[in-house]
């Protein structure tokens, strides 16, 4: 740590002595890549896979703003740009050591044609090479050699006409064929997806935020994209597996991740319409923390930062320190000027005393203070870093945030647990993803384990409202003990693609993250209730739309299929300011109900002619192509529901087309079907532990009232770190598993869920 220590410092050093010279969300955010589309990186994410524990989900998005029907030059990866997703870690080596780099070629494969696809081929069809490398660039190995890029999602005639098209049953199926697996073992997919970014670019009219009416900006628009999963051990900087994290904020298991897209310097036109490339390559456009060139560093730095390497950002601190935005959360600059950040308000007077609005002191009074002594605020620690001097008050908060991360000691942790009054005591930990590179990389800790989607605390607001869950949630605040708390995997410990990153950020600028280690808010007063008007403003801020405009995959490549550019016999393109609303031609039925056991067999009135249809019922069936289905048994025999099915219908890879009707299954079979005694009652769900404690290394698990469903079951130990999870279809009504507990006596939990319930017990092993 002393070594590191002094490393910091001399770079700190450099920074202050010597003039420095050049070497997110980010849609069009740079004066000069904004005319330079196919290399401008548009997000970052990476986060824990939802499907695998195990495994780390790196996405790199390009291209922003792509129209659906952009033909008949659709949009496309550069063939002379290199993409290359940066893995650090380890903050004691200089840049990325992990890279993946990517490269794309194109060919005609019937140049006689102005069209994308015909006849089974296709123009324009892309291919791509990916090489790894494990030492920091020096090296390169070729792990895919043949990557398939799948087209641009045209139209039914392009996509799905046997005759003049490329005959696939559905977009979906030439997805599927383009996810690739490495020779080195990561999944790899590279294409155009819909962007999964969500925000109201209204901001940009001097902060006009639209809570209330948002407008998502790139709703219906798509982007591409690069997506990689890897193993933890792959990435984890010994190549331990997940399983030998001491705990879920393993300081070993941090990594930094960013993207970039670069040039060679030299092109040449030539007559005819060559073009050539030549001389080395230069970075043009890099994305790690999202919205960091967009909205902190100024107009007249964009160019410079989006082509200097993450080592050496330290020139760009100052913006960190004293952010832009706070001006406009602060009502002695120009927060009246701004109603729409009026529920913003950074601290004047935290604990009476400390003032963080830009150019003022923050917590800089205190240094040198013996108060300081075992945090991270003290000299022999990164005092150096988090207070340089008595201008400089969100170098505590924000420029860690973005530059070191954020270590597991105080002040940085909860105020659950701390005295009133004292922010720098111990309290419960919540992050640790402190990898101190002192530059722009998104930091993830790989221990921590995935919120699961369908949890119902799972929240957009990441971090925050981990953060408010510790703080308030009677689960979660009763004890300073490390534990998982749902979100703590959320930004900006990573970035997951469900995350409000737009509202997450300026909610740190307000001062939410000070708020939460115990820099209360003005109208705090010590001893009172913490949880004031005023943190309840800034809990409660939404900066435009909180989730994208359609649904996300639950497997990999986990975004979305493209939008279609044109849907059907009139090929009307997709509107971008509001969803198109579906054909009224194209309508959902019932055909047929059993009123005995609940069988129903869904049809569509009007469906365009080969193209597949899924359907939908909560309570019957996620989507699927299999019209015949049941409705669940339990739901079946409740005669305390009431009996309404909301019955969905859309086309396979065209959420767009979704109709929907409603369908009362107590009316249609009317007394008959309560009076029908079911020969096998179905039991109410419930998960039994046979044998708790128990002495055995071994457990059996009896679950009852899941037949036919999808059961997931996890085991996790007493600091709430996942052992193993599995996932199978239940045959029967009651299910028997055995499951291998840890080799130490202690606590565990074991989760078991359906798709609409779940259950948790406690386990002693003694």
């Amino acid at each position: 740590m002393k070594n590191l220590l002094y490393y910091i410092v001399g770079l700190l050093a450099l920074v202050v002595l010597q003039p420095s010279s050049a070497v997110a969300s980010s849609h069009r955010e740079a004066p000069l890549i904004s005319n330079d589309p196919l290399a401008d990186n548009t997000d970052v994410y990476a986060f824990k896979s939802p499907a695998n524990p195990d495994n780390i989900v790196l996405i790199a998005n390009y291209i922003p703003f792509e129209h659906p029907a952009g033909g008949p030059n659709w949009y496309s990866f550069g063939e002379h740009v290199r993409y290359e997703i940066h893995v650090d870690n380890n903050a004691g080596t200089p840049g990325g050591d992990i890279i993946y780099r990517f490269m794309f070629k194109q060919e005609n494969q019937d140049p006689t044609t102005f069209f994308n696809i015909r006849l089974g081929k296709e123009n324009l069809k892309t291919t791509y090479t990916c090489e790894r490398s494990m030492d920091g660039g020096r090296t390169f190995q070729m792990i895919i050699s043949n990557g398939i890029v799948p087209p641009p999602n045209i139209g039914p005639r392009s996509i799905e006409n046997k005759t003049v098209g490329l005959g696939a049953a559905n977009y979906n199926q030439l997805v599927e064929k383009s996810i690739m697996t490495a020779s080195t073992g990561e999944k790899v997919f590279a294409g155009p997806v819909d962007d999964p970014f969500f925000v109201d670019l209204g901001i940009f009219d001097l902060g006009a935020v639209r809570a209330d009416n948002p407008r998502d900006a790139v709703a219906k628009f798509n982007c591409h994209s690069i997506v990689i999963e890897v193993p933890v051990s792959t990435l984890q900087k010994d190549h331990k597996s997940l399983a030998e994290a001491r705990n879920i904020l393993d300081a070993n298991y941090v990594i930094g991740v960013y993207a970039s897209a670069s040039r060679q310097m030299i092109k040449t036109l030539y007559n005819g319409g060559d073009v050539g490339y030549d001389g080395g390559w230069k970075q043009v456009s890099r994305l790690g923390m999202p919205l960091t060139n967009e909205a902190i560093i100024p107009i007249g730095m964009k160019d410079r930062w989006n082509a200097t390497l993450p080592t050496n950002d330290l020139q760009f601190a100052q913006y960190f320190s004293n952010p832009e935005l706070a001006l406009y959360m602060d009502d002695s600059q120009f927060g009246g000027a701004v109603p729409g950040l009026a529920p913003l308000r950074i601290q004047t007077k935290s604990l009476g005393t400390f003032d963080f609005r830009n150019g003022k002191p923050g917590l800089f009074p205190l240094k040198g203070n013996a108060a300081l002594d075992g945090t991270a605020l003290s000299e022999a620690n990164f005092g150096g870093i988090l207070l340089p001097d008595n201008k400089s008050p969100r170098a505590v908060d924000l420029l860690p945030i973005f530059y070191t991360g954020v270590p597991n000691i105080p002040p940085y942790q909860l105020a659950t647990g701390k005295p009133a009054g004292n922010p720098l005591a111990a309290g419960k930990p919540f992050i640790n993803n402190f990898l101190p590179s002192l530059g722009d990389w998104l930091r993830l800790n790989m221990a921590v384990p995935a919120t699961p989607r369908n949890d119902p605390k799972f929240s957009s607001l990441g971090l925050v409202q981990a953060a408010a869950l510790g703080l308030t949630d009677p689960m979660y605040n009763a004890t300073k003990d490390l534990q998982f708390i749902p979100n703590m995997d959320g930004f900006p410990n990573g970035r997951r693609l469900e995350d409000d990153v737009t509202t997450i950020e300026l909610q740190a600028v307000g001062g939410v993250v000070l708020a939460a280690i115990g820099l209360w808010y003005d109208d705090y007063t010590v001893g009172g209730n913490p949880v004031t008007a005023q943190l309840g403003n800034v809990l409660g801020f939404k900066a435009g739309p909180v989730k994208n405009d359609t649904t996300l995959k639950a497997v990999f490549p986990y975004e979305q299929n493209p939008w279609r550019g044109f849907r059907g016999p009139s090929y009307e393109g997709k509107k971008i300011d509001v969803p198109t609303p579906p054909s009224t031609a194209f309508a959902v039925k019932v055909l047929r109900f059993a009123c005995t056991n609940g069988d129903i067999e869904f049809a569509t009135d009007n469906a365009a002619a080969g193209r597949t249809v899924e359907y939908s019922a909560a309570g019957v069936t996620p989507w699927t192509t299999n019209p015949r289905q049941r409705v669940e048994q339990e739901l079946f025999w409740d005669n305390n529901s009431s009996g309404v099915l909301n019955i969905k219908a859309r086309y396979v890879g065209d959420p767009g087309s979704e109709v929907s009707m409603q369908y009362d299954f107590r009316k249609q079979c009317s007394q008959a079907r309560i009076a029908y005694e079911s020969p096998e009652k179905v039991s109410p769900f419930s998960v039994t532990v046979l044998g708790n404690p128990t002495t055995n290394d071994r457990v059996t698990v009896e679950v009852k009232g899941v037949a036919g469903q999808t059961m997931q079951m996890g085991l996790a130990n007493s600091q709430g770190q996942i052992m193993t999870q599995q996932t199978f279809q239940a045959t029967g009504d009651v299910e028997q598993r055995s499951m291998k507990l840890g080799r130490q006596p202690g606590i565990y939990f074991i989760k078991v869920s359906t798709p609409t319930d779940s259950r948790t017990i406690k386990l002693l092993r003694q």
